[in-house]
């Protein structure tokens, strides 16, 4: 059997990027409810591996790699290759980073008790 997929694009409420001082751009990828962060979070399908691997980085770049319970919230930051806004960097204010992040394949929830599949 297959499990039904779906994007976290499709699941996430908000998914963005932005600096974090001048050496490191953070990514806030946050669900609007309890039940959609808990499934994303136990999927799997973003941890410090995926981070790695969708932007070609190593480990040691990933400086912080968070689940925000509070705030329905997966929260990560990398180091920069170069600081913001010095000669060769393309995104001064580090907005323009998050958009691989929305074709991470995400097993699709579960139907609602009581919902046609």
């Amino acid at each position: 059997m297959t499990t039904a997929m779906t994007i976290l694009g499709e699941l996430a409420k908000t998914v963005r990027s932005k600096n974090a001082g001048t050496d490191r751009i953070t990514f806030d990828v946050i669900f609007s409810d309890l039940a959609t962060y808990e499934h994303v979070r136990d999927s799997g399908a973003l941890t410090r591996e995926t981070v790695r691997n969708l932007f070609g980085i190593e480990d040691s770049r990933i400086t912080d790699f968070v689940h925000y319970d509070p705030a329905f919230a997966i929260k990560f930051t990398i180091q920069r290759e170069k600081p913001s806004s010095s000669p060769g960097d393309r995104d001064v204010f580090g907005s323009q980073q998050y958009p691989p992040l929305l074709g991470i394949p995400v097993p699709a929830m579960p139907a609602a008790a009581g919902e046609r599949v």
